[in-house]
């Protein structure tokens, strides 16, 4: 219906996911889970727009994956998501799902549609086949309601709604809350919310990731500067000259970093980290590395293995490798024997041959995490 616009949440911080990336990152094939429940539901009905609510730190990145969708930034709260999401409505209606509801069927959003002109929301829902008891109190199962989502509401009094103080957990409560009207259907036992990651195993959709492995490549140089520390791959490395750069320098973790995000496609270090931004001046590089690779596994990925060849002239290297090598077995989570340092001199030629900086190439392997193991 192109009266009716579909926000999609997904700005969680996965806090209660018990795997490693965030829930909206797991991977369906080669989709993200955000994509794919998106695609899904856009397959079932025609949308004025579609909004994705996200992190503020992954809009760049989720348009890499559909730049037709408008991306909004997400807050600290559902409610504070939504409202941002609704400021991007101007249709009639409005249908808002949760992207941990992964498994909608198509009948479920034919019903809401259906019934669109009944109520201010039309919520699916589950009756209750357990007992229930509220402070110690048994109710009627029979009046007992499992409320799932999408819900369809009419945009103005979901704006409203959404506009109040109260923090409520879903459309309708917010809805009703102001007087407005709730219209029941019957939601499906497919549609299971996941939420701490067991629920995998009875979600029967969603494809498993592919077993394609990402190459990265990263390259950085830097020239020398005198009075200054110098470090390499998080290890200070003696020395009476370091590295001239707008952080501390450490070319090796620049390079490694670039590496990482070549392989998941996300630009470059100064993407993330620009030279122009004064809080990076003599950042520790460590820092930044730790960042990246939180992001990484963050946006469904796992880290395979790491190589890095060092071009220097001096200092030596040879009597840091071991260091080097434990260092970013730490930064990275990754086991020791899954890093390799190779280092070779510029044997008099050019700039590194003439002790004037310093070169790092790194390439890295990722691949998708897998969650149906």
């Amino acid at each position: 219906m192109l009266d009716t616009t579909l926000i999609v949440l997904c700005a969680g911080n996965s806090t209660r996911f018990a795997l490693e990336p965030k829930k909206q990152w797991i991977r369906c094939n080669d989709e993200p889970l955000w994509l794919y429940v998106t695609k899904k539901l856009e397959s079932y009905q025609s949308f004025a727009k579609i909004i994705i609510v996200a992190h503020e730190e992954e809009l760049k990145y989720m348009k890499n994956f559909n730049d037709e969708y408008i991306y909004v930034a997400g807050g600290d709260e559902r409610q504070n998501s939504m409202a941002n999401g609704l400021q991007k409505v101007t249709s009639k209606y409005v249908m808002v799902t949760d992207v941990a509801r992964c498994c909608v069927p198509k009948e479920v959003i034919e019903n809401l549609f259906k019934h669109r002109d009944m109520a201010d929301c039309i919520v699916p829902y589950l009756s209750s086949t357990d007992t229930v008891v509220y402070e110690s109190e048994t109710l009627n199962r029979e009046e007992i309601k499992l409320i799932q989502t999408p819900q369809l509401s009419d945009t103005v009094k979901l704006q409203e709604a959404m506009n109040q103080k109260k923090l409520f957990t879903d459309d309708s409560s917010a809805i009703k809350s102001i007087g407005g009207s709730v219209f029941y259907i019957k939601g499906s036992s497919k549609s299971i919310k996941l939420t701490f990651g067991e629920e995998l195993s009875k979600i029967s959709c969603l494809p498993t990731p592919s077993k394609d492995f990402f190459v990265g490549t990263g390259i950085d140089i830097h020239p020398f500067e005198n009075g200054k520390k110098m470090f390499l791959g998080g290890v200070e490395i003696e020395s009476s000259f370091g590295f001239k750069a707008h952080s501390d320098g450490d070319v090796l973790i620049h390079s490694l970093i670039d590496a990482l995000l070549g392989a998941c496609g996300a630009g470059d270090i100064g993407e993330f980290f620009p030279d122009t931004d004064p809080k990076y001046k003599g950042v520790d590089s460590k820092i930044l590395l730790q960042e990246i690779v939180k992001f990484v596994k963050n946006v469904g990925f796992s880290i395979v293995n790491v190589d890095v060849s060092i071009l220097a002239q001096v200092p030596k290297i040879n009597p840091y490798k071991v260091q080097i090598k434990k260092s970013l077995s730490i930064l990275l989570g990754l086991p020791s024997y899954k890093i390799n340092i190779k280092a070779t001199t510029g044997e008099e030629l050019g700039f590194v041959g003439r002790s004037e900086g310093v070169v790092v190439q790194t390439a890295v392997n990722l691949k998708y995490y897998d969650w149906s193991l």
